[in-house]
């Protein structure tokens, strides 16, 4: 071999010009994905905080105590208090019946349900479901609960509305965190002698709970801020004052009672915008969508919280 011909040959520790072009692509694709991640991120947190901002200077001076706590008026500023009662309430009712639902149904399409023709059929049921437009849901809501069963507009035929309409969201995110699980977690509890149940209760659940969380929070969203669903199936009149003292669930007139009408602050909201009546309407919609969003919000962060304690309880971690 000539001196030439040696001296053409690549450094043994020295990349070639070829190997040190794509790493320099590589490098630069990188760096372009992170900026661009990274401008993402904080566009989302900027159309938050521009939400956040117009709401507050929107509802600044007319949130207050007696705002929150006092019953709506005609002829007044008013309050809220019953419609932010029936959101609470509907959030509870409606969670009570699909999150378990969710969580059963996510545990057997994970750990039970074989891959055929029926599971395929399930989850395709369940996208199907999902992207149905809300105001279908309500007006099936409405031919079911209200007409066919001769509920009238009530909080129960409401909740259950949106238990179709959530319900197979929570499955498919109850399935996907469970799924998420590693495999070696669920074969260490086996071969320690735990039966199936065992190890999905005291070890895929617990370990899943992040996961599970998120689903909570997704459905919860839907909840706190459907408007179409609840206006066909449990009401859009305003509530008078309400008797918390009154614990009879079978009387209509007691809040605590699921057989009566329960307007939620986002059908008052839409209400209030689409008659357009009273000199205080506009402060009262602000002020109600200020606290709306403060719910949701408080909501959010309370339920990362338990999510977390729960995760640390059950795991050791």
């Amino acid at each position: 071999m000539t001196a030439s011909s040696t001296a053409a040959l690549p450094h043994p520790g020295r990349p070639s010009g070829s190997l040190r072009r794509r790493r320099s692509r590589a490098i630069v694709a990188d760096r372009i994905a992170t900026i661009a991640l990274w401008c993402t991120a904080g566009l989302v947190l900027l159309l938050l905080g521009a939400i956040l901002l117009h709401f507050a200077m929107a509802a600044w001076g007319v949130v207050s105590p007696s705002f929150v706590l006092d019953d709506p008026s005609d002829s007044a500023l008013g309050g809220i208090l019953p419609v932010l009662w029936n959101s609470i309430y509907m959030l509870a009712l409606t969670m009570a019946i699909s999150v378990p639902l969710g969580i059963l149904g996510g545990i057997y399409m994970s750990e039970y349900a074989a891959e055929n023709a029926l599971t395929s059929a399930i989850r395709f049921a369940e996208e199907a479901i999902s992207s149905v437009p809300s105001i279908v849901v309500g007006l099936f809501g409405l031919i079911l609960f209200v007409d066919d069963l001769r509920w009238g507009f009530t909080a129960l035929g409401g909740a259950l509305a949106l238990t179709l309409f959530n319900l197979p969201l929570m499955t498919r995110l109850a399935e996907q965190a469970l799924r998420a699980v590693p495999q070696d977690e669920r074969s260490a509890s086996l071969a320690l002698g735990a039966t199936k149940w065992q190890t999905i209760r005291h070890v895929v659940v617990p370990l899943a709970i992040p996961g599970l969380v998120t689903g909570v929070i997704l459905t919860a969203g839907r909840v706190f801020g459907e408007a179409a669903v609840l206006l066909f199936t449990s009401g859009i009149g305003t509530p008078a004052h309400y008797d918390f003292t009154n614990l009879d669930l079978t009387n209509p007139a007691s809040p605590w009672s699921p057989f009566r009408p329960a307007t939620t602050l986002s059908v008052y909201i839409w209400k209030l915008n689409s008659e357009g009546l009273g000199i205080y309407v506009r402060q009262i919609v602000d002020g109600s969508a200020a606290i709306l969003i403060a719910l949701v919000l408080i909501f959010n962060l309370g339920a990362r919280a338990v999510g977390r304690l729960l995760t640390r309880r059950l795991t050791a971690a």
